[in-house]
């Protein structure tokens, strides 16, 4: 005997479809991501700083592949020998083959500067929103310290810690971030402080919604185009420092080599061997002018007033 239903059988729906808003803010996001790519895209110093950096970062990674010295390895039968099959781009006066050292030397300055404008961008943004959300004597006490900060002659401290942690990149890093914060969270302060009256953050507060989350949740994502900008430019700014800092001996410390070390070798060569000298001034050149094509590209990009970028 065989048992007739009256419908068709039921199915066990497994997973919820995305209702019609969650779908709509779906596509909206999407839609501001392609659209802010495509600005940057429409900027050709945009694109050709990411293709110089993409080189550059390909240089640091796989350029070691193309030569069989370290930056270490010494050469005493080629001391300041110029460019020749053996040694690519030359030696340097104690026998380091000069790519080997420029491949190690830019993996070093890329390594400082991605660090220290990271871990600046995050402090700074931190410390500013909370300053300016929290207001009253929490904020007077921010901004006072901030401001003590910005008078103290930081590049002689910068130059006195690293002399004597023996020029160790990571004390470099963390000495670089520890001065190298607080202009950025002024900036993001006084940005932050017309975004803390804004309706969504009102309705955060009076819904409970913790302090530390309203920052995190409300307040740094709406000025998330600004941070992005600044970790461009800092990491300009800090190849610089860096840069600065080796040169004159207070950064990088051999048997290390950094861009800095390079060219406060190479500068009493130029005439004798200019090899030595314009490899890292090419690299470093580079490196800077590629990040600052990006940030103007960003910046274009992520500012909706702005025309550089094209319309939408």
């Amino acid at each position: 005997m065989t048992a007739n239903f009256p419908g068709p059988v039921p199915t066990v729906d497994l997973g919820a479809e995305p209702s019609t808003a969650e779908k709509r803010m779906t596509r909206a996001r999407l839609s501001r991501r392609r659209l802010y790519l495509r600005r940057f895209l429409r900027s050709k110093g945009a694109v050709a700083g990411l293709v110089i950096l993409g080189l550059l970062v390909l240089f640091a990674l796989l350029g070691g592949e193309f030569t069989p010295y370290s930056y270490s390895d010494v050469d005493f039968a080629g001391l300041t020998a110029p460019p020749s099959p053996d040694h690519i781009l030359g030696t340097d006066s104690a026998g380091n083959d000069t790519f080997a050292q420029a491949v190690h030397g830019l993996q070093r300055s890329l390594v400082i500067a991605v660090s220290v404008s990271a871990l600046t961008t995050v402090i700074s943004a931190f410390v500013g929103a909370v300053a300016a959300y929290l207001g009253g004597t929490t904020e007077k006490v921010v901004l006072g310290i901030v401001h003590f900060l910005l008078v103290v002659p930081s590049f002689l401290i910068l130059a006195l810690v690293s002399q004597k942690a023996g020029g160790d990149w990571r004390v470099l890093i963390v000495v670089l971030t520890v001065f190298g914060w607080m202009y950025n969270a002024r900036v993001v302060w006084a940005l932050a402080t017309s975004l803390r009256e804004r309706e969504y953050v009102l309705a955060a507060r009076f819904m409970g919604v913790g302090r530390v989350r309203i920052v995190l949740r409300h307040l740094i994502p709406n000025i998330g185009s600004l941070l992005v900008v600044t970790f461009t430019i800092g990491v300009v700014a800090t190849v610089q420092g860096e840069t600065a800092l080796s040169f004159i001996g207070f950064g990088v410390q051999p048997p290390d080599v950094s861009l800095g070390t390079m060219l406060n070798d190479g500068a009493d060569t130029v005439s004798s061997a200019p090899w030595l000298f314009y490899v890292p001034a090419v690299l470093v050149t580079l490196l800077t002018v590629s990040m600052a094509l990006i940030g103007d590209g960003l910046r274009d990009a992520l500012d909706p007033t702005s025309r550089s970028g094209g319309g939408a």
